[in-house]
């Protein structure tokens, strides 16, 4: 479902800048798109959620801000493979029309990412699965280009190929983040954005509930969850996706969310939103639709974040907490629906308890704890994190869901960008599940699997030989793939590739 975590940090808002900053106009996940992730470069003032403990006036959207000199002529290809390298993106300026366009309001962007998995051992069989997103799309700050404040509009458009490795393994989560959805082209975004001084952010149109609830916390400029190749911990816990009608990247839904900012700085946040609920929406044939057609209710979250302690590279170490909730207006079957899945076809399943319920809930909190940062060079830290899901028992096939990792940015004083990264997932099944069957095989019923859980490992190295490229070779391992013992534990070997236009 999510993007992955490899493209470089993007200004955000189309501000003017100087010809000489490095311009990486690809948004993030946090700062376009809602989801991908940016890793390959440390700007001088990295991005974070609730990460900077100052005045949000600089970022301020409402006043145009003067445009520097244009930039001198450049030649439009770098003049060695090595300023190739140093772009900040694979494309460079176009000659200066990047930073013209920039400076008039106008970032547009553009991005590559592939994951790829083989599973070794384990699972239903071995095999070798390919998957690619590539992304287009703009952000226009009317701000700069009109003199008028009416806003940022966002437009991104997503393509998506290839093949998933999650159900031949099988697997609950997919060890492939940017697979799923749809392997087609759709709007992921588009919408306008705007911020009414220190106070108050707002968005509405077409987006995701990815970009802005129980996401991953910005370190170093980038995203902490999409250190990993596995969609059940980048971009956010993926129980939530799977337990109600949280929209989740690339699909773009009806909504719109408020941010306040007690303090007009972001040491603490307050959000809640409303989105449309859609099933069908993932589905191939409707990544273009629009209309609320095929709604099954609301999606109603809430959240409330803190930032303690300083940042990245100064003062105090810092943390960040997130506690939020959601109800989903959506009338469902109960969990007891959800069974057949587990099960071979043609198998006795009894009198399935099977009723509707009228609306849905469930809870997260998320935390992350700067560990240590390397006295010689600040830019090099540790970062923990983990979360926790909690869902409507009733309803939710996972109402127990913890993720967890520790990632390393700059591996070797030579290596300052590389990180290597640990972390995984617990997929607690709904016990309702387990006890269900477990009494029909007491009465003698042939053939039942009986759902647990499904847990995973995973261990990866981020090369980034460029602020646009981004190459991360992992394994995997998966305990009871599908949640039951029906299979053996897989091992996967992975790589993922990110590339910024």
């Amino acid at each position: 479902m999510a993007t992955t975590g490899l493209l470089p940090v993007a200004q955000s808002w189309a501000q003017a800048v100087s010809p000489t900053e490095n311009l990486a106009p690809t948004p993030t996940r946090e700062q376009a798109t809602g989801q991908a992730e940016p890793t390959n470069a440390t700007p001088k003032n990295p991005p974070m959620q609730f990460g900077d403990p100052y005045d949000r006036s600089p970022v301020s959207l409402g006043e145009p801000k003067a445009p520097p000199p244009p930039p001198p002529p450049e030649p439009f290809f770098p003049a060695s493979f090595t300023d190739w390298l140093k772009q900040g993106t694979m494309t460079g300026d176009w000659g200066g029309l990047r930073t013209r366009l920039q400076n008039m309001g106008i970032a547009l962007q553009g991005h590559y990412l592939q994951d790829s998995a083989g599973n070794p051992v384990g699972g239903r069989g071995k095999t070798v699965r390919y998957a690619h997103e590539v992304g287009i799309g703009a952000d226009i700050n009317f701000a700069q280009l009109t003199g008028h404040d009416i806003g940022v509009f966002h437009v991104l458009l997503t393509e998506r190929a290839g093949a998933g490795i999650a159900r031949q393994l099988p697997a609950l989560n997919s060890p492939q983040e940017i697979y799923g959805s749809g392997e087609t082209i759709r709007f992921t975004r588009l919408s306008l954005e705007k911020q009414f001084g220190r106070y108050v952010d707002s968005e509405i149109g077409w987006i995701n509930t990815e970009n802005d609830f129980a996401q991953s916390t910005m370190h170093w400029g980038m995203n902490l969850y999409c250190q990993f190749e596995s969609n059940a911990i980048c971009g956010m816990p993926q129980a939530l996706a799977s337990n109600a009608g949280y929209g989740y990247y690339p699909t773009a839904h009806p909504g719109a969310f408020i941010k306040l900012f007690p303090f007009g700085n972001d040491r603490m946040l307050v959000s809640a939103g409303i989105y449309n609920v859609d099933p069908t929406i993932s589905n191939t044939g409707y990544a273009w639709k629009l209309g609320l057609h095929h709604t099954t209710g609301v999606y109603l979250p809430f959240q409330i974040g803190w930032h303690l302690g300083g940042t990245d590279t100064e003062g105090k170490l810092p943390t960040n907490f997130k506690i939020g909730g959601y109800w989903d207006t959506s009338e469902v079957n109960n969990v007891f629906g959800q069974l057949a899945g587990f099960e071979t076809a043609h198998v006795d399943l009894g009198n399935l308890p099977i009723e509707k319920i009228r609306g849905r809930y469930g809870g997260w909190f998320e935390g992350d704890q700067m560990l240590q940062r390397d006295a010689k060079d600040p830019n090099r830290s540790t970062v923990a994190f983990m979360s926790f899901i909690w869902g409507d028992p009733r309803t939710a096939i996972s109402p127990y869901f913890v993720t967890w990792g520790v990632v390393r940015k700059g591996t070797f004083p030579s290596r300052p960008n590389d990180t290597f990264s640990i972390g995984g997932k617990f997929n607690f099944l709904n016990p309702k599940l387990t006890n269900y069957v477990g009494a029909l095989q007491g009465a003698g019923y042939p053939g039942l699997l009986k759902p647990s859980g499904e847990h995973a490992g995973e261990i990866n190295y981020g090369w980034r030989p460029s602020p646009w490229l981004t190459i991360r070779p992992g394994v995997q391992y998966i305990w009871h793939p599908g949640g039951t013992n029906r299979y053996k534990n897989a091992l996967l070997l992975d790589l993922e590739t990110g590339v910024t236009f």
